[in-house]
């Protein structure tokens, strides 16, 4: 067998923490997915990553597979000694056979049924199904109320005669009350089937937020725009703004410049800890359009005498 560099196929260190191994494996799989990647290989390259993946991301065989690879380079022939895995707990697992099933099963995880990895029982080989990881975007409207929506996915699968082929797979999704991107939705046992009557692995699905000019999300904390007219900002005035939940009466500060910020406490994703809503003002001058509009500008410049760079000694 071959001797695969599982670090240099997630593009890390080999010193890299768990944390950082889950990202790249994230980001990876965002990048390959069949469902959004326009790359030729992207169901190859997406099985490769999970691969890499259902080692490393395990503490126990991260360590058998650091333990056996030291000296070997990608795509050397090598055959693990006999009693190789005799310092790791495999649940059972002899040497070779563990290592040979480790690489055999493309992809999947490390989960049997009642064996443990590499478990032999009357059936043979029992083996959950390969999780299956892609996005779902929604509206930051949706964060707030919580939603239903459905996704079809375009899942890999291999049919009788052993080919892998693809399939239109279409849930319904629901979307809780106060979720926040970067957060995953799991459905338990609707990826892959197992193998000789393992457990069928799950679908994640990673939440991302559609784009919206109106708002910025930081953590829990939401970031909205609010324009106001000049007469507003400086006599200050009670106005009514649309949010994510709804519209609310704020008022505006005598005095406010552009850029001031109104914090709306607990107004952010409603989470278990909710975030703050933040009105940025940004005052809009009228338009100069008619000849009321640039005698109501030339009185202001005659009878007030500001000059907005006076601070910056102009």
């Amino acid at each position: 067998m071959e001797y695969k560099d599982y670090y240099k196929v997630l593009g890390v260190e080999r010193t890299a923490s768990a944390d950082e191994i889950k990202k790249a494996y994230r980001k990876l799989v965002r990048q390959y997915h069949p469902d959004v990647s326009k790359h030729k290989d992207a169901d190859a390259k997406t099985k490769e990553i999970n691969e890499a993946y259902d080692v490393l991301g395990d503490a126990e065989k991260r360590a058998a597979y650091d333990e056996l690879g030291r000296g070997y380079r990608p795509g050397q022939e090598f055959r693990p000694p006999p009693d190789w895995g005799s310092q790791f707990d495999f649940n059972g697992a002899e040497g070779n056979d563990f290592f040979a099933d480790l690489f055999a099963h493309v992809g999947r995880r490390g989960r049997t049924g009642g064996a443990g990895m590499g478990g032999m029982g009357g059936g043979g080989f029992r083996m959950a199904g390969e999780d299956i990881h892609a996005a779902i975007a929604i509206d930051l409207r949706d964060a707030y109320q919580g939603a239903t929506r459905t996704v079809t996915l375009r899942v890999p699968e291999q049919d009788a005669s052993g080919r892998t082929v693809t399939r239109d797979k279409t849930l319904s999704i629901t979307i809780p009350k106060g979720i926040t991107p970067g957060q995953q939705l799991r459905m338990k046992g609707q990826g892959h089937p197992g193998v000789k009557g393992g457990p069928a692995g799950d679908i994640y699905l990673e939440v991302q937020l559609n784009p919206d000019a109106r708002y910025r999300l930081e953590g829990t904390n939401v970031y909205e725009n609010v324009p106001v007219a000049p007469w507003e900002a400086a006599l200050g005035a009670s106005i009514s703004v649309p949010t994510p939940s709804g519209p609310v009466e704020v008022t505006v500060p005598p005095g406010s410049q552009s850029g001031r910020k109104l914090r709306l406490k607990g107004r952010g994703i409603p989470a278990a800890q909710p975030g703050d809503l933040y009105l940025i003002l940004d005052v809009v001058l009228p338009p100069a359009s008619s000849d009321r509009a640039r005698e109501l500008y030339e009185a202001m410049a005659r009878d007030l005498a500001f000059n907005p760079r006076e601070r910056i000694g102009a």
